[in-house]
């Protein structure tokens, strides 16, 4: 019988002249149990720090990292995120963000629970700025920062997303059963097949901040491509930034993009991979 689970993940992270918060995420992927994938990072026209960052990231910690970068004009997070799918050698993809970092069993969870058809929805607990800022390599390291009682000594703020660092493989279910929130493509933590994303022409480049991620989950539905919560089964730590670049005006002409998506049904964009 042929092993429906992923031969080979490929992770695609996003990040914007972040290399501070980029390299503690980069430590969380250092410690993962799973060890068989690769790092595509997509990035949105960031200064040379980053690109330095990678390269040392590379030697210190022996990850299989790949940079694709564009110059900064404006937000583009859209079209770098296709770049960097095009790149991808893995027949699993795993998306998150350079700020997002991930606890030791993050991708064996995701591997774990692959199914064809259907894509996989996660979330992520949000840190205060000065927890942000506090968090080092060795926190990472020994599992110290997913620890919900040395994250509230040091600020977190009490919360129900909380029951994500704490919940058990038999509680995780269980909360994954009984919550009434849609699983929906969250660009911090969700997963498919690269052939379903392929299918649906990835990300819609015409997208600004605000749902882009939503969108491309709303398309995979229409294609009967379901989302899977594994909200409690994986956790990633989301450190805080400003989002000086959201508005009203980008964010109404995302919404009116979604609604077309979901009262057509359409499964695919002429915006995005496998535009002309």
């Amino acid at each position: 019988m042929t092993d429906p689970r992923p031969r080979f993940m490929s992770v695609v992270l996003t990040t914007y002249n972040s290399p501070d918060w980029l390299q503690k995420v980069l430590w969380g992927y250092a410690i993962q149990t799973h060890p068989d994938f690769e790092i595509v990072i997509a990035d949105d026209g960031s200064t040379s720090e980053t690109k330095s960052l990678i390269e040392r990231a590379r030697d210190e910690t022996g990850l299989n990292i790949r940079h694709v970068w564009h110059e900064d004009d404006g937000f583009r997070k859209c079209e770098i995120l296709n770049r960097a799918t095009s790149v991808t050698g893995g027949d699993y993809l795993i998306f998150s963000d350079g700020d997002c970092i991930p606890r030791a069993d993050f991708l064996q969870q995701h591997h774990e629970h692959a199914e064809r058809g259907r894509f996989l929805s996660g979330g992520y607990i949000k840190l205060p700025m000065s927890l942000s800022q506090a968090i080092e390599r060795q926190d990472i390291q020994r599992g110290d920062a997913f620890r919900l009682s040395w994250l509230r000594a040091r600020g977190l703020p009490l919360s129900a997303r909380c029951l994500r660092l704490i919940a058990g493989p038999r509680l995780a279910q269980c909360l994954n059963a009984v919550t009434t929130t849609r699983p929906t493509w969250n660009g911090n933590n969700a997963s498919g097949w690269k052939s379903d994303i392929v299918a649906a022409g990835g990300f819609d480049e015409r997208m600004r901040y605000g749902g882009l991620d939503r969108e491309l989950g709303e398309r995979l539905e229409n294609a009967d491509i379901r989302g899977k919560h594994i909200r409690f089964q994986t956790a990633v730590i989301h450190l805080d930034h400003p989002r000086g670049y959201a508005n009203e005006a980008d964010l109404r002409r995302n919404l009116a993009i979604r609604h077309e998506t979901r009262t057509t049904g359409r499964k695919t964009t002429a915006f995005g991979l496998n535009a002309a």
